[in-house]
């Protein structure tokens, strides 16, 4: 074949790099903005913060944990596999639940704040063994075992794994590695250094005082755990031969005691989030605007600019115009930001005067067609940016969500439907709890059709145990 030459007409999209920086900044969290503005300010001789003056600032920043939203961005770190099994003996106390001391109470309170910060869990028991007076062989194995302890303050391997991984010339027996755990289990807190929820309860009750309901206490943790765990009280009575007054007393006593003791010791990860947009309600209307601390202020240093001036084609002619690009590409980001919010709070009006309740489906596309934007730039918009409301501090992406249908023919948000599920556990008689089918005929009565196990999966997203973890006594 000749090799020939030919024509042909095409369109493509070119993304420019003033539009890839755009879109770049567009899907970047407040503080990863600022470690990029960062790097730019140190390559760019010719971009600098502008000086504001000072101004009283709104409170603006706070920790995830204190924020109103119920749902999150990042996950939460793992619970360790040896607190499973504690939690689930709460009973519904742990799905519902809510300091301080110079040497006057609040100076006292103080330092304690600062010893829980900067005292691990292994320090705190190193510094109680070396007040011991016992052997360096039993000492170096109590130090072994706290060395081995998890986050939690159990020891989650065996004695006898424990023991092949210390040098065989030690010629460690398993029986001096057990009266190693004997020394630690009286350490402080009590409950470290247990091998499972069950030890570790029954170590705290030992400690208290003998009596007719610390002893059955015992007799449950002991014997009966899973049956306690279960909710089972018909069988537990049976069993330990009790009436209902001193189980509930035993039940009591064991809800108050701590199955995970070495928590208190772990270092707080408290991530703060700075919302991008504040939500005020203004002459009855609910008005957003940029949040002055989150929005930062960037300008081209006016000395290099002016010696620019004067000296064209100098090097510096690049990095000027990246400075204006990234100038620009910043106003644009936060401009995008607040039109997408004040479009999602214009559809969501009923949501901020009535609460979760009253929150009405919404999709992306529909704030995407309103504004003439693609659903992808919403996506970017609504992620990892955060709304201050006078209800707590939201995700955008929190109010989007899926939705249900309703007899009349209308939908219900899902969020708006947990809400109400939350309520009408949270009004129930707690010796006759609702089940996921009458919460769902109920519902039904109300004109929101949804089947039972879809109130189970929206139960369990709350975190609020089945009907049989509900019932009390």
């Amino acid at each position: 074949m000749k090799p020939s030459l030919q024509l042909k007409l095409s369109q493509h999209l070119a993304l420019t790099p003033q539009l890839q920086q755009s879109i770049r900044l567009l899907q970047l969290s407040t503080l990863e903005l600022e470690q990029e503005l960062e790097k730019f300010l140190q390559e760019n001789p010719l971009l600098e913060r502008e000086e504001v003056e000072y101004a009283p600032q709104q409170p603006s920043s706070t920790s995830e944990s204190e924020t109103g939203s119920t749902e999150k961005t990042e996950a939460e770190p793992d619970t360790p596999s040896s607190s499973a099994e504690d939690e689930s003996w709460l009973g519904e106390e742990s799905s519902y639940s809510g300091s301080s001391g110079s040497f006057d109470d609040d100076d006292n309170d103080i330092y304690q704040d600062v010893q829980a910060a900067t005292t691990s869990l292994r320090e705190h028991l190193s510094w109680q063994l070396g007040l011991m007076s016992i052997p360096d062989r039993d000492r170096t194995l109590v130090q072994c075992l706290i060395e081995a302890l998890d986050d939690d303050g159990y020891l989650t391997q065996s004695l006898d794994d424990l023991a092949e991984t210390l040098p065989p010339e030690l010629e460690i027996e398993p029986e001096e590695l057990q009266i190693a755990l004997n020394h630690l289990q009286h350490f402080d807190p009590t409950g470290v250094g247990a091998r499972n929820a069950q030890e570790c309860l029954a170590l705290q009750l030992e400690v208290l005082p003998a009596d007719e309901t610390q002893i059955l206490a015992l007799k449950i943790v002991r014997k009966h755990l899973d049956l306690l765990a279960g909710r089972d009280f018909v069988k537990i009575k049976k069993l330990i031969e009790c009436d209902d007054d001193q189980l509930r007393e035993a039940q009591f006593l064991v809800r108050s005691l701590n199955p995970r003791p070495g928590a208190q010791f772990a270092a707080l990860d408290a991530r703060y989030i700075t919302p991008d947009v504040v939500v005020r309600k203004i002459r009855g209307q609910w008005t957003v605007n940029v949040n002055s601390d989150a929005f930062p202020r960037l300008r081209i240093n006016s000395l290099y600019a002016q010696i620019l001036s004067k000296q064209r084609g100098s090097g510096l002619a690049g990095q000027l115009q990246e400075a204006r690009w990234l100038i620009k590409n910043v106003q644009q980001r936060f401009d995008t930001i607040l039109r997408v919010a004040q479009s999602i709070v214009d559809r969501q009006r009923q949501f901020f005067d009535h609460g979760e309740v009253a929150m009405r489906p919404l999709v992306l596309r529909e704030i995407a067609d309103l504004l003439g934007l693609h659903e992808s730039t919403i996506s970017r918009v609504t992620t990892q940016k955060y709304m201050a409301t006078p209800r707590g501090i939201f995700e955008l992406k929190y109010f989007f969500g899926s939705h249900v249908a309703t007899e009349a023919g209308g939908a219900c948000s899902a969020t708006a439907i947990r809400a109400l599920i939350k309520q009408l556990i949270g009004a129930e008689e707690p010796k006759k709890p609702l089940s996921d089918s009458q919460i769902s005929e109920v519902l039904g009565q109300q004109g929101i059709v949804v089947a039972r196990r879809t109130i189970a999966k929206y139960r369990e997203a709350l975190n609020i145990p089945p009907v049989k973890l509900r019932k009390t006594i």
